[in-house]
């Protein structure tokens, strides 16, 4: 173990992958499901009271009597999905966590929602022409690596019906962190682990043409070491909108947040509506 362990002890070669599983890992996605739920935390998802104020601004931009069906891409446990259905939407969720999913589902039935899940990887949804709104809510497409990214854009332009709407949120670069190391004994289990364990963690900032930004999460227990690399990206407005015109958007609007504030150069956030 301690050999194992030293590899980890320098900083890791760009988009190394984790050796733990993330997604669907009982424990992990338990936590991850009730940072979900809580509603006042910024946790997997934003404040609920965030959420309600997003979907009004969001069903006034894109009337639900003129862009009838929503895809929601990184849906989670639904709670935004619930709230477009409630609004008026023909609503598609898909998300790459199973539990979320399941539970999505199961709330569904519970409130006689006519949603449909999908429990998949968005980077290999294949629609075509089928939806007047994609969301991306919440920063997720920052994390991915510019060529997932554009792979991503190219998608989501194929999946919208002439004049529909890409509604997508990233951090700007004043989120960026300083470089650090940190560690934490967990006795009574934590996020990432139910059993007793130390969390080492880092970030590290690296000089590629992406500016990329590493969180990396070492947890240690009697029995293994696990590695959780959690990969991010800042936008200016300009880098987003080059990024995403490359796609074949013909218009575009930028805001502070996806519930519509004003955008301002000491914004934490950019929300683009994007126009195909």
């Amino acid at each position: 173990m301690i050999q194992e362990l030293s590899s980890y002890l320098t900083k890791p070669q760009l988009y190394a992958p984790s050796t733990g599983e993330f997604w669907n890992d009982p424990h992990i996605s338990g936590k991850m499901l009730e940072a979900h739920l809580n509603p006042q935390e910024d946790g997997a998802t934003r404040r609920h009271e965030f959420l309600d104020q997003s979907v009004h601004w969001i069903s006034q931009i894109t009337p639900p009597s003129q862009y009838k069906s929503l895809l929601d891409l990184g849906c989670g446990p639904g709670l935004y999905a619930e709230r477009f259905f409630r609004a008026g939407y023909s609503v598609t969720g898909i998300d790459f966590s199973e539990r979320s999913i399941a539970y999505a589902k199961d709330q569904a039935i519970q409130s006689n929602s006519v949603i449909e899940y999908h429990y998949q990887n968005y980077l290999t949804m294949d629609y075509e022409n089928q939806f007047d709104v994609v969301t991306l809510i919440y920063c997720d497409y920052a994390v991915l690596p510019v060529t997932d990214r554009l792979l991503l854009l190219k998608k989501v332009y194929q999946s919208l019906k002439q004049n529909g709407k890409f509604i997508v949120d990233v951090f700007t670069p004043s989120m960026r962190r300083d470089e650090s190391h940190t560690w934490q004994y967990c006795e009574t289990g934590g996020f990432w682990c139910e059993r007793p364990h130390i969390c080492l963690e880092s970030v590290y900032q690296y000089d590629d043409e992406d500016a990329t930004e590493l969180r990396q999460c070492i947890i240690l227990t009697d029995e293994a070491v696990r590695c959780y690399n959690i990969w991010d990206h800042f936008f200016t407005k300009d880098k987003l909108l080059s990024e995403v015109q490359t796609a074949g958007f013909s218009s575009f609007e930028f805001y502070g947040d996806v519930a519509g504030k004003k955008f301002w150069d000491e914004c934490e956030t950019i929300c683009g509506v994007f126009t195909k």
